[in-house]
Parts: structure tokens; C-alpha cells; sequence
């Protein structure tokens, strides 16, 4: 099984190395970074950067595709190889997938268009926008397009997805196995839980 991480400018570390921490530990998993091109991609936090093992053209037909999100991803009209890739690529995967804000990069495929999704909490109400339903959960699946909510839930998302590729035992051995146990030291994760003077600054700067 070929599982193709996408990447492009600006991209989101945790949003494509969560997910990939988990799905690359399937069995039988091919698993390949793809980009417009083999040269190195900054992440949002430029002092880190990877290295694509592939491009687009040389991967025609992944069996599951992950899309990261980050600021790159609301730059649309700046990811066109990333969208035709995924047009052509979508109707032969088993699953499409996003994390965070890559969901608009499905959006703009098409891939969305009257199906159940979700992002990060600050983008939310855009997903309307591209005809897209907005779902208030931190990973849906629609038929064969998953979506996960904002950054970490990319791990919960591709923990979810290792379930139903490889059943729950392959996916609790995983999760063990990333030692995934998230006990975080205050309760900010949530909108509904953090300091709204915080949920307003942090809007500004993701929702943007």
C-alpha cells in the first residue's frame, strides 16, 4: 500500500509528521513525501525543511493521500500542482485525507463539494465557502474522504484511518508504540475551554 504524504511551501510540521508517525508503521506500507519538485520545502517555522522523496508526476496513483495544512494552504492560487494532482489522483485512493487546514486544499479540487469535513477551529466557518459542510468534530469521514481538525488531530485522524485499514489491534499497537497519551498541562486545546481573550489573538493569526 502506497501512502503518499503531500507537501508544499509553508506547510505545518506536525500536521504531516503525526500522521505519518502512524500510518508508516502499517503493514506492508510504501510510504513517500511527493511535491512539485525534489527540492527541500520549508515548514511554516522555516528552520525546518524536507525533503520530498517524489514528485507528482511520479506518483499517479497512491493508495491513500495525506494533506498537511499551514499558512501555504490558504494560498491557493499558489498550490495549483498540488490541486491537479490530487483531481487526478482522488478517484482511484482508497482514502483522501487532510489535516488542519489542508482541507482546503481538497476543497479546491473538488474532492469536498456537498460532503461532511472539518479544520482547524479558526477556519471553520470557510469550509461553507467551497460548498463543503462544516463539521464541529475533530476527525470525519465522508464516505472515502477523511478530514482531521486542527494540527494534532492529525494523529488522531491517522490512528482512526489504521483502524479501519489494518483493525483495531494494529492500530492500539501503534498507538502504544508512539506511547500517544495526551495528557496536556492545561485545558487550551479547545475554543470551548481556553481564555477567550487567547481564542480571540490566536484567531487573528490562523484564521487569517
Amino acid at each position: 500500500m502506497q501512502i503518499a504524504f503531500a507537501l508544499y511551501p509553508a506547510f505545518t510540521a506536525l500536521d504531516i509528521v503525526g500522521p505519518f508517525n502512524v500510518l508508516a508503521y502499517g503493514p506492508d506500507v510504501d510510504a513517500v513525501f511527493v511535491a512539485e519538485s525534489l527540492e527541500p520545502l520549508s515548514a511554516d517555522v522555516g528552520a525546518l525543511r524536507m525533503l520530498p522523496g517524489a514528485t507528482f508526476e511520479q506518483c499517479p496513483a497512491p493508495d491513500v493521500v495525506v494533506v498537511p495544512g499551514g499558512p501555504g494552504s490558504r494560498r491557493i492560487a499558489e498550490l495549483g500542482s498540488l490541486v491537479e494532482w490530487l483531481r487526478r489522483v482522488h478517484p482511484g485512493t482508497q482514502y483522501t485525507t487532510s489535516v488542519c487546514t489542508g482541507a482546503f486544499a481538497l476543497a479546491a479540487a473538488g474532492i469536498l463539494d456537498g460532503r461532511r469535513a472539518t479544520t482547524h477551529w479558526a477556519s471553520h466557518d470557510r469550509l461553507a465557502d467551497y460548498g463543503t459542510i462544516p463539521v464541529d468534530e475533530r476527525v470525519v469521514f465522508d464516505g472515502k474522504v477523511v478530514t482531521g481538525a486542527g494540527v494534532s488531530a492529525g494523529i488522531d485522524m491517522a490512528l482512526t484511518l489504521a483502524g479501519v485499514l489494518w483493525g483495531d489491534e494494529v492500530a492500539q499497537s501503534i498507538q502504544l508504540g508512539n506511547e500517544y497519551d495526551p495528557q496536556p498541562p492545561y485545558s487550551a486545546g479547545s475554543p470551548r475551554t481556553a481564555p477567550p481573550h487567547i481564542v480571540h489573538s490566536i484567531r487573528q493569526v490562523v484564521g487569517a
